[in-house]
């Protein structure tokens, strides 16, 4: 019998998916608990209709990502903090005060999970940190640090 996962079923496969399995299997276990639906013609469509949405909103979400990617390029940053002599910072900039600093600035919303920063900044000077936007996309943005 031919069904349509309506879940993750362990051993089976992933949602989405079509299969072949016994009719108990499917009367008994799938059915009751809605993990999936026989796989008719208008099902098969529905489901084709939505994998096209998804595919639809995941190619909106990348241009959008690219999109922010190209404005945050053009961007830079500015954040105060306490030095010494040196140039060293008493303390480090995080992603944390990087993300409300842009916020701020160029009222532009962003996770401070989404800046990938290897170490805190802990120097004065511009520093260019990655974004990462979208499993597709990266981009840079200038921070730069000067003294309070």
């Amino acid at each position: 019998m031919k069904v349509i996962l309506l879940k993750d079923v362990k051993g089976q496969g992933k949602r989405g998916e079509i299969k072949n399995v016994s009719e108990g299997y499917a009367m008994n276990f799938l059915f009751p608990q809605q993990l999936a639906v026989a796989a008719n013609d208008s099902s098969v469509k529905v489901l084709d209709n939505q994998k096209k949405a998804e595919q639809r909103k995941k190619d909106q979400e990348k241009a959008d990502a690219v999109e922010l990617g190209q404005k945050l390029e053009t961007l830079t940053v500015e954040l105060k903090a306490k030095s010494g002599k040196d140039g060293r910072l008493f303390g480090a900039i995080t992603s944390k005060q990087v993300a409300d600093g842009l916020e701020k600035q160029k009222q532009i919303k962003l996770d401070k999970r989404k800046i990938v920063m290897d170490d805190a900044i802990r120097t004065l000077g511009v520093t260019e940190v990655a974004v990462k936007l979208h499993p597709e996309v990266t981009s840079k943005l200038k921070v730069h640090v000067t003294e309070e």
